[in-house]
């Protein structure tokens, strides 16, 4: 699909099969999201820019690279972001983190903001948005609609699953904003999960419904 990035990494792969099965207890859930989070985030900054500077190791003296311009911005959005930010900050320790509040109300499923806040400057940083799964697409929209408001301008999203549905909503209305994704799954029910998908994500994260 045009705009989105499929890993097929196999560490990935296998830690969304250990993730989608409804066996899987709340502590094992929580630290293979963390993982998987962590790698999601690793290919979506593949094309961070970098400069050479020059170092000298213990015997020689050389030029090598290192990251350049501004510390990127992680967005959890809601629960389930959460869940993702952790693993993203192990990899990425110098990210500033904005705060995306938003719930999705059960019966229409229309994003509810409850809580925004977010680095003042973020017109000149790329802006990771951690929103593990796309279902209607609708959250996702809310959250890049809310961050380009405050400023931001390169915003990617990494997510766990996303439907086309999802990705056709977030592209009707942000055709600029690419996503990174370990499955599309096709279904969506008429409560919004995704089929086959992993169930109530938040829910199996925090042990709450």
């Amino acid at each position: 699909m045009d705009g989105v990035v499929a890993i097929d990494h196999p560490l990935v792969q296998h830690k969304l099969t250990l993730l989608r099965d409804k066996t899987c207890s709340m502590k094992v859930f929580r630290e293979l999201f963390n993982e998987i989070g962590a790698l999601l985030c690793y290919e979506a900054t593949r094309d961070l820019p970098l400069e050479r500077i020059n170092i000298e190791t213990p015997l020689a003296s050389m030029t090598s690279k290192v990251l350049t311009g501004k510390e990127l911005v992680l967005a959890p959005v809601g629960r389930a972001g959460t869940g993702f930010l952790n693993g993203a900050l192990n990899l990425l320790p110098m990210a500033h983190v904005a705060h995306v509040g938003l719930y999705r109300d059960p019966r229409s499923l229309v994003a509810v903001e409850y809580f925004f806040k977010a680095p003042e400057d973020l017109g000149g940083r790329l802006v990771l948005i951690l929103h593990p799964m796309l279902a209607t697409g609708n959250s996702a929209v809310a959250a890049v609609d809310r961050l380009k408001e405050s400023g931001a301008i390169s915003i990617r999203i990494v997510c766990l699953l996303a439907t086309p549905r999802a990705v056709q909503n977030l592209h009707g209305y942000h055709p600029d904003v690419q996503i990174w994704t370990a499955a599309i799954d096709e279904e969506i029910t008429d409560t919004g999960f995704i089929l086959p998908g992993l169930g109530d994500v938040g829910g199996r994260l925090f042990g709450t419904r």
